[in-house]
């Protein structure tokens, strides 16, 4: 009994820690379309970090957000339809009403911005030191048309814009 108590406990430690592996679909007005890679998310004493492997994006800074719901489904807003409005906003479980850095106040899901390599690619791991690998299951990953200045000025959001790849974690 004991041996089956201690490998339920190494296991449930081993899997607490294990890999979230994120499939990444592009977005738009017309749907969920095709794959443009994944994001891998691991945990570390100073956060989370998201490495991305993805291609098929615009070149430059994006948004890169955790949204609050495990959808990246078109949603009707104000009459038209939202590439990826179902994942919802943000992820704020302290409603704070507020964009934010990463790793100062506001929505505990606003990352790093994402940079994407002129050839589309985008590798370079993000480090979230507010999240938990808890804070993840029933969420999505977005990443924004435009880049983010991590503020609410001079635009709502920090300017990321149109959604262009989403992906539900689970």
């Amino acid at each position: 009994m004991k041996k089956l108590i201690a490998f339920t406990l190494a296991i449930s430690t081993f899997s607490a820690f294990a890999d979230v592996v994120v499939q990444m679909n592009a977005v738009d007005e017309k749907g969920v379309g095709s794959s443009v890679g994944q994001v891998t998310i691991s945990e570390s004493k100073y956060g989370l970090v998201f490495t991305p492997a993805l291609q098929g994006l615009a070149p430059g800074l994006h948004g890169f957000h955790l949204h609050q719901n495990p959808s990246c489904e078109l949603k009707e807003k104000e009459g038209k339809m939202v590439a990826a409005g179902g994942a919802g906003a943000h992820y704020d479980p302290a409603a704070t009403n507020a964009h934010g850095a990463p790793w100062g106040e506001g929505h505990l899901g606003d990352l790093p911005a994402l940079y994407v390599e002129a050839n589309g690619s985008a590798t370079q791991p993000v480090l979230a030191p507010r999240l938990k690998l808890s804070d993840l299951n029933g969420r999505a990953l977005m990443v924004h048309a435009g880049g983010d200045n991590h503020s609410d000025h001079p635009a709502a959001l920090g300017g990321g814009g149109a959604r262009v790849s989403c992906g539900v974690i689970k």
